[in-house]
């Protein structure tokens, strides 16, 4: 017989009552004989390996087990039918009576008999056929081969299927030690195939595999253990995760790559290979949208409309699956309300073509259409309205009133058609008063001016009536008083006393408060300054001829009088006295030096040659005060190298007196140094000797 095949699945015990047939059948082949043994081996597969092979030597059937219980063979019967034959008399026949033809039979049938003996003997039994079998009355052999053969498949249904075929027999069962170890075996198949779930990424189903191990089998200690194992492992991948996500909240890119990195130190390859990849992957875009929104941040707080076009532009490039996607849609509303801000403010400027045009540069992404529209509509009403004739007006209440009811705006728009209503006969009157002041007479503008009065101060043109008003009334006032200045120049041309206080006097005749008296005052101011200057110009020139002629004091008396006194003069009379007193201050100080020379000391040179410092550098004394101050240093040296002939620290002492920059300076810094060396010696160094060694003569 050939094995069947194996099944791909079979019922865990047939619910149907086998025939007598049947049932002697499994009895001779499986029952407590246990004619069929399946061999032991170290795995599953190598046991249905070697059950092929088995199945494969030709034995001979189950009649031998007959004959082994000592059933006597044919032969026998037939010798004693013969002899009674013989004994009746009966005559035989010919070759019944031959010696060669039984001596040839009793050779050949034993041994015949013998090999189908030994040929049923070593015939195995054919492999039971799994699906089929009624297990209640399977042996425990027949279900650990068929065990074998369901775990073979390294499924986990199978591998249970196969502890469930064996696991219920008794201790005291001979092959109870053998399925045992078998039954370990395929428990840690399963948790093998657990794991590798685990490892591609899906632990809830690692752990419902292991679990699916039946808890009263000594194995189930590995699955808790293997199940902490993977958890272990599992929230320690996902903390490194989080800790590297908050890095990126903070824009600590080398910190995140950093924790990244240890995922590749934990033992599970789904984290080590899939999510480390997605995580660095995270990272590399998340930094580089952060630089794009950085960059979009700049250029929409320049408050530019391209540049905030191109912010938005940036932004809107950064994909769903980055980091700052999020934070990137929320920024383009912003920036389109910057947008939208900026063109309110030209609007509110009344500048209502720039004001539309940014409006209309506003992106669809941005959320902001209908408020855009709005804008737009109530932003060409202005415009319509703000022409300043009634048409305008008109125009503008026929654009506001298209506002739907509906929108935000359309309080706002109302108000405004409210407004501009009333503002229609207004315009009227201020049309006119338009008209009649551009003839340009007084009269003319006068009328202006009344008719623009008419316009009451609730009328919300009433703030532009009144800067007419005032514009027109300015333009009497310069026509009333240009007179007046035209004739005071044409007097102050002389440039006398005379003709200047007349000048000033026709144009002191423009009042306070008019049009011109800014312009009247600052020529006022011209020509008192031209006054002043002619009637104070003899008396600083007398001071000055004074200061040269070498009586600075008198000098300065006769100038301080213009000093003081505020007139065009005073400013240059003051520079001429503090000139003149730093003049005196240096004839001071040479003198002093001078003075102070005469003692001949040490410290009256060293005092002259400061005072004589003191002299300012362009004064005529400054050259006599550098030759005295050379003289003075040369004979302070002279007194110091006197004194060190005695007294060296005097001496020294003596020399640091004359100043730098004086002639003998050099030369007192050298003495000095000379002198120091002299009171502070270096050592002299030791010389070093070699011994002298001995001559040798060729006899030693």
């Amino acid at each position: 017989m050939t094995e069947r095949d194996i099944p791909d699945s079979w019922p865990p015990a047939r619910a149907r009552e086998p025939d007598n047939n049947t049932l002697l059948s499994q009895t001779q082949q499986f029952g407590e004989t246990q004619a069929f043994v399946v061999p032991a081996t170290d795995s599953t597969s190598k046991s249905v390996k070697r059950q092929k092979e088995n199945d494969s030597v030709p034995l001979g059937g189950s009649k031998l087990g007959g004959a082994s219980r000592g059933e006597e063979l044919p032969i026998n019967n037939h010798s004693e039918e013969s002899a009674t034959l013989s004994r009746k008399g009966k005559k035989l026949p010919r070759w019944m009576k031959s010696w060669v033809l039984w001596s040839l039979l009793l050779t050949l049938i034993p041994g015949s008999i013998g090999f189908l003996a030994m040929a049923m003997l070593l015939k195995l039994p054919s492999a039971p056929n799994c699906p089929s079998i009624f297990w209640p009355l399977a042996s425990a052999s027949v279900r650990l081969h068929c065990a074998q053969l369901a775990a073979s498949k390294q499924t986990v249904n199978d591998l249970l299927q196969a502890i469930a075929l064996v696991k219920q027999l008794p201790e005291s069962h001979p092959l109870h030690t053998e399925i045992g170890r078998f039954v370990e075996e395929w428990s840690r198949d399963i948790l093998q195939l657990a794991d590798q779930s685990f490892q591609s990424g899906n632990i809830d189903e690692a752990i419902a595999i292991a679990q699916k191990i039946p808890e009263d089998l000594p194995a189930y200690q590995l699955v808790n253990e293997q199940v902490a194992k993977w958890q272990s492992i599992w929230s320690k991948a996902e903390g490194i995760y989080q800790d590297s996500e908050k890095e990126l909240q903070q824009s600590r890119w080398q910190s995140a790559y950093m924790l990244s990195a240890k995922l590749l130190r934990v033992d599970n390859k789904y984290w080590a290979s899939t999510k480390y990849d997605q995580l660095n992957q995270l990272i590399t875009t998340a930094r580089e949208d952060a630089e794009k929104l950085a960059k979009a941040e700049s250029l929409a707080n320049s408050s530019v409309v391209d540049n905030l076009q191109e912010a938005i532009k940036i932004v809107e490039s950064i994909g769903q699956g980055s980091y700052f996607y999020q934070k990137a849609q929320k920024s383009i509303p912003e920036f389109g309300r910057k947008m939208l801000n900026l063109a309110q403010a030209k609007l509110d400027a009344r500048d209502a073509d720039t004001a539309l045009d940014i409006a209309r540069q506003i992106p669809e992404t941005t959320g902001l259409q209908s408020e855009v529209d709005d804008f737009i509509a109530l932003g060409e009403a202005q415009r319509s309205a703000w022409i300043g004739n009634v048409s305008g007006l008109e125009s503008a209440i026929a654009q506001a009133q298209q506002i739907d009811p509906s929108r935000p705006v359309y309080n706002k728009a109302q108000k405004l058609v409210a407004r501009w209503q009333l503002e229609i006969e207004d315009v009227a009157r201020l049309e006119k008063a338009r008209t009649l002041a551009s003839q340009g007479t007084v009269n003319d503008l006068a009328a202006a001016i009344s008719e623009a009065q008419l316009i009451p101060a609730t009328n919300p043109r009433a703030t532009e009536a009144r800067e007419e008003m005032g514009r027109w009334q300015a333009q009497i006032e310069t026509i009333q008083d240009q007179p007046y200045l035209e004739r005071a120049e044409q007097i102050a041309l002389f440039e006398d006393i005379n003709s200047l206080q007349a000048a000033i006097a026709e144009a002191s005749q423009v009042r306070r408060g008019r049009a011109l008296y800014p312009e009247a005052r600052k020529k006022i101011r011209t020509w008192t300054g031209k006054i002043q200057q002619i009637q104070d110009q003899p008396y600083l020139d007398q001071a000055r001829q004074l200061a040269q002629s070498g009586n600075l004091p008198a000098a300065i008396n006769t100038a301080q009088a213009i000093a003081s006194s505020g007139r065009a003069l005073s400013g240059e009379a003051q520079a001429a006295i503090d000139d003149w007193q730093g003049e005196i201050r240096t004839q001071e100080n040479w003198q002093k030096a001078q003075q102070a020379a005469t003692a001949g000391t040490p410290e009256a040179l060293a005092e002259a040659m400061r005072l004589a410092d003191r002299v300012a550098n362009r004064s005529i004394l400054r050259m006599d005060a550098n030759l005295a101050i050379d003289q003075w240093s040369q004979q302070l040296l002279e007194i110091a190298r006197s004194q060190g002939q005695s007294d060296i620290a005097r001496g020294i002492e003596t020399a640091k007196l004359i100043p730098r920059g004086s002639a003998a300076y050099s030369a007192a810094q050298e003495q000095i140094q000379t002198w120091q060396q002299f009171l502070n010696p270096q050592p002299t160094p030791t010389p070093t000797f070699q011994p002298i060694q001995p001559l040798t003569t060729p006899n030693g």
